[in-house]
Protein backbone atom coordinates (compact mmCIF):
# COMPACT_ATOMS: atom_id res chain seq x y z
CA UNK A 1 0.00 0.00 0.00
CA UNK A 2 1.33 3.43 -0.88
CA UNK A 3 -0.15 5.29 2.11
CA UNK A 4 1.76 6.10 5.27
CA UNK A 5 0.43 4.12 8.22
CA UNK A 6 0.14 6.25 11.36
CA UNK A 7 0.60 4.89 14.88
CA UNK A 8 -3.12 5.05 15.72
CA UNK A 9 -3.94 2.77 12.81
CA UNK A 10 -1.19 0.34 13.83
CA UNK A 11 -2.59 0.33 17.36
CA UNK A 12 -6.09 -0.34 16.05
CA UNK A 13 -4.91 -3.20 13.83
CA UNK A 14 -2.89 -4.81 16.64
CA UNK A 15 -5.83 -4.58 19.04
CA UNK A 16 -8.17 -6.05 16.42
CA UNK A 17 -5.84 -9.01 15.95
CA UNK A 18 -5.54 -9.50 19.72
CA UNK A 19 -9.31 -9.31 20.01
CA UNK A 20 -9.37 -12.58 18.05
CA UNK A 21 -7.29 -14.33 20.70
CA UNK A 22 -3.93 -14.32 22.43
CA UNK A 23 -0.94 -14.52 20.14
CA UNK A 24 2.75 -13.63 19.87
CA UNK A 25 4.55 -10.84 18.04
CA UNK A 26 5.62 -12.73 14.93
CA UNK A 27 2.06 -13.96 14.34
CA UNK A 28 0.69 -10.44 14.79
CA UNK A 29 3.18 -9.16 12.22
CA UNK A 30 2.24 -11.91 9.75
CA UNK A 31 -1.47 -11.13 10.19
CA UNK A 32 -0.88 -7.42 9.59
CA UNK A 33 1.25 -8.12 6.52
CA UNK A 34 -1.86 -9.51 4.82
CA UNK A 35 -3.18 -5.94 4.63
CA UNK A 36 -0.32 -3.49 5.21
CA UNK A 37 3.46 -3.32 5.02
CA UNK A 38 4.85 -3.68 8.54
CA UNK A 39 7.99 -5.16 10.04
CA UNK A 40 8.58 -6.74 13.43
CA UNK A 41 10.86 -3.81 14.30
CA UNK A 42 7.88 -1.50 13.73
CA UNK A 43 5.39 -3.71 15.56
CA UNK A 44 7.21 -4.33 18.85
CA UNK A 45 7.24 -0.64 19.88
CA UNK A 46 3.49 -0.61 19.11
CA UNK A 47 2.96 -3.61 21.38
CA UNK A 48 5.07 -2.06 24.15
CA UNK A 49 3.04 1.16 23.92
CA UNK A 50 -0.25 -0.77 24.06
CA UNK A 51 1.03 -2.65 27.08
CA UNK A 52 2.17 0.57 28.80
CA UNK A 53 -1.28 2.09 28.21
CA UNK A 54 -2.84 -1.11 29.64
CA UNK A 55 -4.61 -2.00 26.38
CA UNK A 56 -2.86 -5.36 26.32
CA UNK A 57 -0.89 -7.56 28.70
CA UNK A 58 1.77 -10.19 28.22
CA UNK A 59 2.64 -13.59 29.55
CA UNK A 60 5.37 -16.06 28.67
CA UNK A 61 4.77 -19.63 27.61
CA UNK A 62 7.40 -22.33 26.95
CA UNK A 63 7.87 -23.20 23.29
CA UNK A 64 10.57 -25.55 21.96
CA UNK A 65 12.84 -25.07 24.96
CA UNK A 66 12.47 -21.30 25.29
CA UNK A 67 9.83 -18.82 26.35
CA UNK A 68 7.56 -17.16 23.84
CA UNK A 69 5.88 -13.88 24.82
CA UNK A 70 2.14 -13.82 24.20
CA UNK A 71 -0.04 -10.74 24.08
CA UNK A 72 -3.68 -10.55 25.12
CA UNK A 73 -6.16 -7.69 24.92
CA UNK A 74 -7.49 -6.21 28.16
CA UNK A 75 -10.96 -4.85 28.84
CA UNK A 76 -9.50 -1.35 28.43
CA UNK A 77 -8.06 -2.50 25.10
CA UNK A 78 -11.46 -3.75 23.96
CA UNK A 79 -12.97 -0.36 24.78
CA UNK A 80 -10.17 1.41 22.91
CA UNK A 81 -10.70 -0.90 19.92
CA UNK A 82 -14.36 0.13 19.79
CA UNK A 83 -13.29 3.80 19.81
CA UNK A 84 -10.85 3.09 16.98
CA UNK A 85 -13.60 1.38 14.96
CA UNK A 86 -15.85 4.44 15.24
CA UNK A 87 -12.96 6.75 14.35
CA UNK A 88 -12.01 4.55 11.39
CA UNK A 89 -15.54 4.57 9.96
CA UNK A 90 -15.73 8.35 10.29
CA UNK A 91 -12.32 8.74 8.62
CA UNK A 92 -13.12 6.21 5.88
CA UNK A 93 -16.44 7.88 5.10
CA UNK A 94 -14.77 11.30 4.93
CA UNK A 95 -12.08 10.07 2.52
CA UNK A 96 -14.65 8.18 0.46
CA UNK A 97 -16.33 11.49 -0.34
CA UNK A 98 -13.24 12.30 -2.41
CA UNK A 99 -12.33 8.87 -3.74
CA UNK A 100 -15.82 7.60 -4.55
CA UNK A 101 -16.42 6.93 -8.27
CA UNK A 102 -19.51 9.14 -8.27
CA UNK A 103 -18.61 12.78 -7.48
CA UNK A 104 -20.84 14.20 -4.75
CA UNK A 105 -19.92 17.84 -5.26
CA UNK A 106 -18.26 20.03 -7.81
CA UNK A 107 -14.99 21.65 -6.86
CA UNK A 108 -15.02 25.40 -7.49
CA UNK A 109 -18.79 25.71 -7.52
CA UNK A 110 -19.01 27.88 -10.64
CA UNK A 111 -20.74 26.85 -13.85
CA UNK A 112 -17.70 27.74 -15.97
CA UNK A 113 -15.26 25.57 -13.95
Amino acid sequence: MGFKIESGLLDACALAILNGGDTYGYEITQSMKKAIVVSESTLYPVLRRLQKEKFCKTYDKPYQGRNRRYYSITEEGKKKLQEYKVQWLDYKNAIDTFLDDEPKRKVGGGEDD
